[in-house]
């Protein structure tokens, strides 16, 4: 794990793109709508991306832009599987033109996972399901030493877990509801 004073200034860069982008995340799983949720991943997704690509990790810069793509397209076509299989492959061919080390194989788990969450779930099994990508984000940063995308990630499993409890006690007291 680098210390602060032992990092170039292209990793303290990479490290201030992932505090942004952790703003973005909490701002989105703290919300109890699906819609701003996707808004502010995207925001979250272009720092992310930019923090990835600082620390020289393309698998992991590649697939946190092809994110964006994939929440648009998810929220027009929810629930097409033709769609979601098409966004898959893609993200498997990118995977397989930047890999570079088994590191690569976080990066590609949490495409997977929030790609069929954003496409097949809504409310709290997407959630759930974007918890397992954050888990895998999360383990990729360990891996390229990235404190700020770590604890990015880690915020985002919490804020996550407590948007869903915020729902399933609003299940509870509104049962006509979603």
């Amino acid at each position: 794990m680098f210390l602060l004073d032992q990092m170039t200034y292209t990793q303290l860069a990479g490290q201030i793109a992932s505090l942004i982008a952790l703003g973005f995340c909490i701002a989105g799983f703290a919300s109890k709508r699906d819609d701003r949720l996707m808004g502010l991943l995207i925001s979250a997704n272009v720092a992310f991306a930019l923090q990835f690509a600082l620390f020289g990790s393309w698998t992991a810069a590649v697939l946190s832009l092809l994110v964006i793509a994939r929440i648009m397209l998810a929220q027009r076509y929810l629930g097409n599987w033709k769609v979601m299989l098409a966004v898959l492959a893609v993200n498997f061919v990118a995977a397989l033109l930047t890999w570079s080390s088994p590191v690569d194989i976080f990066a590609l788990a949490a495409a997977v996972f929030g790609t069929v969450g954003m496409f097949m779930l809504r409310g709290i099994p997407l959630r759930l399901m974007l918890a397992a990508g954050a888990t895998a984000w999360m383990l990729n940063n360990i891996a390229i030493d990235s404190i700020g995308g770590t604890l990015a990630e880690a915020m985002v499993l919490v804020t996550n877990f407590i948007t869903i409890h915020r729902l399933v006690k609003m299940k509870r007291r509104y049962p006509g509801l979603g």
